[in-house]
């Protein structure tokens, strides 16, 4: 037996996923205590701003007569009229949750945990779009026409890329595309279980890798900035600064999936039975498409097309719905769920129309409570993991944990690419216990961005060590909540498929993914060449 079936037979004999969540939670809960019973505490470095006292006319402090302390007011720079900031470092402490008050939170806030999960509303409002286009047999249809225009060969490098090229809208990829990619491999004889992990592992693994400038560089080069400004007020990260690194990587990444997925992953399963996630037989009468199925795709294909005009009109017509930005993103990225929603639904309901499987409004309303009904093991799922999440986060325990690891590398004296791979690691980690990449990054940047600009290193190579480090262990994090998502796809193929299943599913991409992506990160680093338009490898104090 190979260790990643010792790894699955061992993960699968453990209880039910909701009941680890359950005991997650209940974890969390007595480890925050324990936490404070020890009063543990870790210093996080902030930027604040310089704060000097009013004087009166007589040049003495105004006196607040309600507090009795001297009133305040943020320190201005004469020359640029900016608030001056400073660094400094505050005291994180974390949080119980078995006192009255932590117990309270928990009960009080149980509904809004759930409400708020990320996913909750994302997966389900898409599905609602993506299930009726299977329930009527469009998807279906689509996934033959595709099998006969994708070559058998390149079905699993043209599932990464896409897989890869997902984040352009942000969490989509995570509801769009695994049951796709699992309906492909088995349609075609191969194991659906890797048709997702391939997916899965394109999407979660490579989040950060991309051919063009997404909503994400923006974000990341946002913060990198701030941290970048404790120590030089004039720094600037453009948004482009790791573009010519992520295309590279994007490349790099589907070879690795690839890879890994024909020499490591799919053998794993070529011996196993179809009940175990193994290879079905393919039926080639199956990939066939009927007469009725091509009327039925091309009246489908037209309603998408014309949703898809529509949507681009809206998107670059200026005054257009979708016209400009929304706050962080572009409106049509704001937008995304809804659009994958109306993507979905209108060509699944003109295909189910012209062939028939609809018939009216109420076969509609039927079709829409089979996908709801499909989606309730998620649901109770969800509900669980959310406060499970939420409980993490109250407790303030990853913050705590990832602070004080990266105080670990800070002490360290390792050449540039030795730190740099040490970072990697040390974000790695760190996201088995914070899910967020922007959340861990509000507090890594402003202590290892300007920490290493002090030993030469650029803000745009902390930040590209950053991603990497970031998205190399999504897809074994619990904390990820799209776990969840994937979890149910894969048993819809394997009923008996739990947590063991999953992880040793996707340990080999990340691991494979951690040594490809650190390489090029330190080939590039030795090679001298810059990470993107306005993104040098070396910092040079002005």
């Amino acid at each position: 037996m190979s260790l990643l079936d010792r790894i699955e037979r061992v993960g699968n004999a453990l209880p039910d996923p909701t009941t680890l969540f359950v005991i997650g939670a209940f974890l969390v809960m007595g480890a925050s205590h324990l936490a404070v019973v020890l009063e543990w505490q870790v210093a996080k470095p902030v930027t604040v701003d310089v704060r000097v006292p009013v004087l009166g006319a007589d040049g003495s402090p105004v006196i607040d007569p309600a507090t009795g302390a001297a009133v305040e007011i943020a320190a201005v720079d004469p020359a640029t009229g900016e608030v001056l900031r400073e660094r400094t470092e505050v005291a994180v402490e974390a949080r119980s949750l078995l006192t009255s008050e932590g117990l309270y939170w928990a009960l009080s806030n149980l509904v809004v945990h759930f409400k708020d999960f990320p996913p909750l509303a994302i997966v389900l409002v898409g599905m609602l779009g993506i299930g009726l286009a299977d329930k009527t047999g469009f998807i279906g249809a689509l996934l033959k026409a595709i099998l006969v225009a994708v070559p058998a060969r390149w079905l699993t490098p043209a599932v990464f890329l896409v897989g890869v090229l997902s984040s352009i809208g942000l969490d989509a990829g995570y509801v769009v595309l695994p049951p796709v990619a699992a309906a492909l491999f088995a349609a075609v004889g191969r194991s659906p279980l890797v048709g997702l992990a391939a997916v899965f592992a394109g999407v979660s693994a490579g989040f950060s890798a991309n051919l063009v400038v997404t909503s994400l560089d923006v974000i990341l080069a946002g913060f990198s900035t701030a941290g970048a400004q404790i120590l030089d007020p004039a720094y600037e990260v453009p948004a482009t600064a790791n573009l010519a690194f992520l295309r590279v990587s994007t490349v790099v990444l589907v070879g690795v999936g690839w890879a890994t997925t024909a020499f490591w992953v799919e053998p794993r399963f070529a011996r196993k039975s179809a009940a175990e996630g193994g290879a079905g037989e393919a039926d080639p009468e199956a990939l066939r498409l009927s007469a009725e199925e091509r009327s039925g795709l091309v009246v489908g294909g037209l309603a998408l097309a014309a949703v898809l005009a529509l949507m681009f009109a809206a998107t670059w017509i200026p005054g257009g719905p979708l016209h400009g930005d929304a706050g962080r993103f572009p409106r049509w990225v704001a937008a995304i769920v809804p659009l994958i929603f109306l993507a979905f639904l209108v060509p699944g309901l003109a295909y189910g129309f012209r062939t028939g499987s609809l018939t009216s409004d109420r076969d509609v309303a039927a079709r829409l409570g089979e996908v709801m009904a499909g989606m309730g093991p998620y649901i109770v799922l969800a509900f669980f993991a959310a406060q499970f999440v939420a409980f993490f986060r109250y407790s303030g325990l990853g913050e705590m944990t990832a602070i004080a690891g990266g105080g670990l590398l800070a002490r360290a004296d390792l050449p540039a690419p030795l730190l740099m791979v040490s970072f990697i690691v040390v974000v790695g980690v760190g996201n088995l216990f914070i899910g967020s990449m922007s959340a861990k990054y509000a507090f890594f940047a402003p202590v290892f961005v300007p920490m290493f600009m002090q030993v030469g290193i650029s803000p745009e190579l902390t930040q590209a060590a950053y991603r990497v480090g970031d998205s190399i262990t999504n897809v074994v994090t619990p904390l990820n909540p799209y776990v969840v998502i994937i979890l149910v796809f894969m048993q819809r193929y394997v009923p008996t498929a739990g947590i063991g299943t999953l992880v040793a599913l996707m340990i080999p991409y990340a691991v494979a993914f951690f040594a490809a992506w650190s390489l090029l990160l330190v080939g590039w680093m030795l090679l001298g060449a810059p990470l993107g338009p306005g993104g040098p490898l070396e910092y040079v104090p002005r």
